[in-house]
Parts: structure tokens; C-alpha cells; sequence
């Protein structure tokens, strides 16, 4: 069972579509998984579009719906048959493989990484998919900047508890 959640503020950004990608699939992740934030955030999305329909109204030509009905037909269409693919985690869509088959490289003690930064261009924020080994201890250290964790497989334990499959925490400089 899920213990650890985002924070509301997280989930009302998520909703409104204002966090950064590699932030926005931490949530994602989590939400495919708890289905006490999903509540949440379905709760947010219909409080968010209740208010979009308070906005006031922007007219458009009569002629837009047509025109938009046109380029939908004209456009070139795929006869093969669509098949049914297997539902994938958007971690998977996103790697596009499995998880255990991508090149982890080891770095300390029991700890391997695989830096994903590169599928979040111009975003800014550096990802890092970190994999610890059952029973194994992660070394001591510090965190800059925001540093958000959500567990794929297994449990680790720190300081402030422990931390089970699906869990989702966000740790900065004050953690330790």
C-alpha cells in the first residue's frame, strides 16, 4: 500500500499542467498506482474545468467547425488494421524497453544509475534513474536542489521512513 503521496500543491501543478516534464512523470508514475491521488487530481481537473467554463466566451467563425471537418477527412488515412499493443507505463513509452535492459552503469557501493536527462530536452533538470540492489545500502549523501523519488520495484528505508513500491517523496538541501 501506497504511504507516501505528492503534496497538494504537486498535484494541483500536475493538474493544471505547470510542472516540468521529468517532475510530471514522477507524478504520473504514482498516479497509475494510488488511486486515493488519482481522486485528487480528478477532483482538481473538474474544479479546473468548471472554471474554464466561467471564462468568458471567445467566438470563432461560423465556418471553423467545417474546416476543421475538411482537413479531417482530407487527411491521408492508414487502411492496415490497428492492433491492439500491450498497455505500457509511460516509463516504458519513454525508454522505450524494458527497464532491466537499458546500460545501468554502477557507481557506488550498491547503488547503479542511468542518466535519462536526454529524453527531457531543454527541460533543464538533470534525471537520473537510480537502481539499488535488494538488501543493499545507499552511501551517505546530500541533495541539491529538489531531488524527487518514486520507488518502481522493491523498498528502501531512511531517516524519514520507509519508502515502498509507488511511493513518491521530494527531498531538497535541508534533507540529509
Amino acid at each position: 500500500m501506497t504511504r507516501h503521496h505528492p503534496d497538494s500543491l504537486s498535484l494541483m501543478e500536475y493538474s493544471a499542467g505547470n510542472l516540468t516534464e521529468p517532475h510530471a512523470l514522477c507524478i504520473r508514475l504514482h498516479l497509475e498506482q494510488c488511486p486515493h491521488c488519482r481522486s485528487r487530481v480528478d477532483t482538481l481537473n473538474s474544479l479546473g474545468a468548471v472554471m474554464m467554463e466561467q471564462q468568458p466566451k471567445v467566438t470563432v467563425s461560423d465556418s471553423s467547425f467545417e474546416q476543421l471537418m475538411a482537413r479531417i477527412d482530407s487527411a491521408p488515412q492508414d487502411a492496415s488494421p490497428v492492433m491492439q499493443a500491450p498497455r505500457l507505463s509511460p516509463l516504458q513509452k519513454l525508454l522505450g524497453e524494458d527497464i532491466n535492459e537499458l546500460p545501468w552503469k554502477r557507481q557506488l557501493g550498491d547503488v547503479s544509475v542511468l542518466d535519462i536527462s536526454e529524453k527531457f530536452p531543454g527541460q533543464g533538470e538533470r534525471v537520473v534513474l537510480q537502481k539499488l540492489v535488494a538488501g543493499g545500502k545507499a552511501p551517505a549523501h546530500t541533495h541539491r536542489g529538489d531531488e524527487t523519488t518514486i520507488v518502481l520495484q522493491g523498498a528502501f528505508a531512511d531517516q524519514k521512513g520507509v519508502f515502498n513500491q509507488w511511493d513518491f517523496v521530494v527531498l531538497n538541501e535541508q534533507d540529509e
